[in-house]
């Protein structure tokens, strides 16, 4: 589901029953159950697994009539109603995990028992995300309620339109939503999530409009996917300097060409294909004449680029992740066969 769906779903679900939410890293889980509980007007009390021992949960004993007596602790133990979020629960130890059955289906931990009105929500990530998850026992899953949350870039831009995230971030994601978020890494590297697109957010609110162009690349190398970071600068340079795709396809404009905007032209050449694939149709057929047109100086524009950089020209006609092609295929024909002469004339 999509983080503008669940709201309604915990309305209905976690009221009546344990819910847990799955979802990769950085996503918004947290904040989804933090701020589902405070519509409800109610205490969210965040445990985190993997800083828990069963002793937290079930608490210490004490001897009361002659009798051992176990006392939950006082962040458990509570009079009035609230939410239970049990944060990173499938990263708990399997004797914390086991600590947790009664809690989350009986609502009661010994003796004690939450109070009419409360909520348990647990959530955790995927042990495909690269992150710590541990199996889950049957009996524990059985006792939950599970939902898959995935990005959503269109709930995230209507959230962070009133949350005052830097204007450079929503444009960018406007653009380019496939950047919000990445699958995690399998090496120790930033990826992008909308978590991070925040923190560059509040980085960039921070520094305020004197930050230089290191800088920007530290701050968004670290916390971006790295081809995200070089794309994001190149958005920041057209921002600032008032270099856009549409001036280069009137040929009002050029190719950066000097080595220091590299990351420029990767963001160009990204923009250009994304145009294309906008612009043309599946089947020559449909072509109107000024489409041709388009095809004709996309030809042209393309021998340009790779005369910079031929990496970055074969960026734009490149298959996508399953070796299918992104453009239609009469243009790459044509390509194919026109670019040398092409060549041949600007020579």
């Amino acid at each position: 589901m999509t983080p503008a769906r669940i709201p309604e779903l915990l309305l209905n679900l976690a009221t009546v029953r344990p819910v847990f939410l799955w979802g990769a890293p950085g996503i918004g889980k947290s904040s989804l159950v933090r701020d589902f509980a405070e519509s409800l007007g109610l205490e969210c009390v965040s445990l985190l697994g993997t800083q828990l021992a069963p002793e937290d949960l079930i608490g210490v004993p004490q001897i009361r009539d002659g009798r051992s007596v176990f006392c939950p602790p006082e962040t458990i133990a509570r009079d009035e109603p609230y939410c239970l979020f049990l944060d990173e629960l499938n990263a708990a130890t399997p004797d914390v995990q086991k600590a947790f059955y009664s809690l989350i289906l009986d609502r009661r931990i010994g003796s004690y028992e939450l109070p009419e009105g409360s909520i348990v929500i647990g959530a955790g990530n995927r042990a495909t995300d690269n992150a710590l998850a541990r199996p889950m026992a049957s009996a524990l899953v059985n006792r939950l309620t599970h939902v898959h949350l995935r990005a959503s870039a269109t709930d995230w831009l209507t959230w962070a339109g009133g949350h005052g995230i830097h204007p450079w971030v929503t444009d960018y994601l406007v653009d380019r939503p496939d950047h919000l978020w990445s699958a995690p890494p399998k090496t120790e590297e930033p990826f992008s999530t909308p978590r991070s697109w925040h923190m560059l957010s509040d980085a960039l609110h921070s520094f305020g409009p004197t930050l230089d162009e290191d800088t920007l690349a530290v701050v968004t190398h670290g916390t971006l996917t790295p081809s995200h970071a070089v794309s994001f600068r190149g958005y920041v340079k057209i921002v600032r300097h008032a270099h856009g795709l549409d001036a280069i396809l009137k040929g009002d404009a050029s190719w950066p060409h000097r080595p220091e905007d590299r990351d420029l032209l990767y963001y160009l050449a990204e923009a250009f294909r994304g145009r294309l694939v906008k612009d043309l149709p599946a089947s020559k057929d449909h072509a109107s004449p000024a489409v041709r047109q388009t095809a004709y100086r996309a030809k042209a524009l393309l021998v340009q680029l790779a005369e910079i950089s031929v990496e970055v020209a074969q960026t734009v006609i490149a298959a996508d992740a399953n070796d299918q092609p992104v453009l239609p295929a009469w243009f790459l024909v044509e390509a194919a066969r026109d670019m040398p002469r092409l060549v041949e004339a600007r020579r």
